[in-house]
């Protein structure tokens, strides 16, 4: 495996660098996985898959399948609203379109790989591209307009997903079906890998199952696994191992 760390790809104006993590398999040519963490699109780091899965069990774990993966960062709430974080992968995929072959790295057979918040942006990044070859969404918001509906016990202007858009959905209601992978999905679209837990308190689990219905319903080849017991960023999973297989899988599948 080759491993180039801390690669600045844009600088938004007024912003800080934005950087990425790319890990190529030893062969030339590998396919490509963008990868987008997890926080409630307030924190989280490029450098940490989930929560207490480290990085030989994630990323070198995808590596070793023959997969190249890219992790990048993307602008946080607190930085910028939606929907710079949109821009911000879009400028992670120009360059890796760009620069991806000296490398080792096929960027042309792409998939988007997200966690939580990151699922969201990479669910609504591959909605409105035409390079995808497919989304592995694990347990991310999809119908923001629902989501607001979720007790978490803050106030609808203070959620994590109000604070992404500026504000409660009930207020925005164009900016929050934008912003919802629900409410994009179109004829076409590229198929979709989606896990989610039974017992996620942070994201019901019917957000993945509204995103699956949404999908089937144009069309859209789509696969959801429905993990009993299990919480966000898997906590309450033993092993977790057969959710990165049949992840990996599926980006195997979809880039041949």
């Amino acid at each position: 495996m080759r491993s180039s760390l801390d690669i600045d790809v844009a600088q938004p104006e007024g912003f800080r660098p934005l950087s990425l993590d790319l890990r190529v398999p030893d062969a030339d040519g590998a396919p490509l996985v963008v990868f987008l963490h997890g926080g409630g699109f307030a924190r989280g780091s490029r450098k940490v898959f989930t929560p207490g899965i480290g990085v030989e069990r994630s990323f070198d774990r995808i590596v070793a399948a023959g997969l190249a993966v890219a992790s990048c960062e993307y602008r946080l709430s607190g930085e910028a609203r939606f929907p710079a974080q949109l821009d911000d992968v879009d400028a992670a995929i120009s360059w890796l379109t760009a620069h991806g072959a000296d490398h080792g790295v096929d960027a042309s057979r792409l998939v988007l790989w997200g966690v939580s918040a990151g699922a969201t942006i990479a669910a609504l990044t591959a909605l409105r591209r035409t390079d995808v070859r497919g989304v592995v969404d694990w347990f991310g918001p999809a119908d923001l307009v629902t989501m607001a509906a979720h007790d978490t016990g803050e106030a609808p202007a203070d959620t994590r997903e109000a604070r992404w858009i500026g504000g409660a959905a009930a207020d925005l209601p164009d900016l929050a079906r934008a912003a919802s992978p629900v409410h994009n999905v179109h004829e076409g679209a590229p198929p979709f890998h989606l896990a989610h837990g039974t017992a996620d308190v942070h994201v019901p689990i019917g957000q993945s199952e509204q995103l699956a219905a949404a999908l089937t319903a144009a069309g859209v080849p789509v696969e959801l696994t429905r993990v009993p017991g299990g919480e966000h960023f898997w906590r309450g999973v033993t092993d977790t191992d057969p959710l990165f297989d049949a992840a990996i899988d599926f980006c195997l599948r979809v880039t041949r």
